[in-house]
């Protein structure tokens, strides 16, 4: 069986590898034939450079450190946004039930782009809100209404005995969840907890629209100053690419270890 598990990793690479080297191809071929000059020997200025003997952080580098900080900012908070969802979902209330489920779909229906300019344009003026903490604000919300799906899913996923248990030996609700049900469930939410990290690291560059300064952001403007579009954008997709993975890797390690433990 581990056997053909590695054959088959190895012609998903093959073929991931295939697929990639045929766009490169394809793209490189494209901007040769309009005469396109490369100057990939412009682009390590932008993650690294000396002056006056002291190494600065380029504008790239920069740039990806803002989008971790906006990242992770946005994630916890949609974390947080996601508990108070769950809570009012799973409760007993028919107004916390309907106000959860409202939001849920008038979100999750939303494109996010709209919702972006309606945190920036609408809200903004009106709780003073700043460009970066509007697009943090909607980056929040937008995948705090996700990630609550995600913890409602692994909450009801809880074999229904196990409720059943707890209540027969007499335990509350809050003793229900923190002993018994929550403790399953974190099995259960961090593969897609994971993806949706990922998923919001990805979506911050949406921000770039209202000039918020990312990754993203910082590309647009070299690109206005040294039209080398390519290699901006090449590099800018490779910068994503690597932290995706990276996440990916070290999230399915993390995932590995607490299923040996658990």
């Amino acid at each position: 069986m581990s056997k053909n598990l590695l054959t088959n990793n190895a012609i998903s690479w093959m073929i991931y590898l295939a697929v990639m080297f045929g766009l490169g191809y394809l793209v490189v071929a494209g901007a040769s034939s309009m005469g396109y000059n490369w100057q990939w020997y412009r682009i390590p200025q932008y993650f690294f450079s000396e002056k006056n003997g002291t190494i600065e952080l380029g504008l790239f580098t920069i740039g990806v450190l803002n989008t971790f900080k906006i990242s992770f900012i946005a994630f916890f908070i949609a974390c947080a946004f996601a508990i108070v969802l769950v809570a009012l979902r799973l409760s007993h209330l028919i107004v916390g039930r309907t106000l959860s489920i409202t939001i849920l779909e008038l979100v999750r229906n939303t494109p996010i782009l709209v919702l972006l300019y309606l945190f920036y344009y609408v809200f903004g003026p009106v709780f003073s809100l700043e460009r970066e903490a509007a697009g943090i604000a909607c980056l929040a919300v937008f995948h705090g209404v996700l990630i609550s799906e995600i913890l409602r899913s692994a909450i009801e996923a809880v074999p229904k005995g196990q409720w059943e248990g707890a209540k027969s030996i007499g335990m509350s609700p809050f003793q229900t969840y923190r002993y018994i049900i929550l403790p399953q469930s974190v099995s259960f939410v961090i593969p897609p907890l994971t993806g949706e990290l990922i998923h919001l690291i990805k979506n911050s560059a949406v921000v770039s629209v209202i000039a918020v300064v990312e990754l993203t952001t910082i590309g647009r403007n070299v690109i206005s100053d040294t039209y080398m579009s390519f290699e901006v954008w090449f590099t800018i997709a490779a910068i994503y690419l690597v932290i995706t993975l990276s996440f990916s890797a070290m999230f399915h390690v993390v995932e590995k270890r607490f299923a040996l433990k658990s």
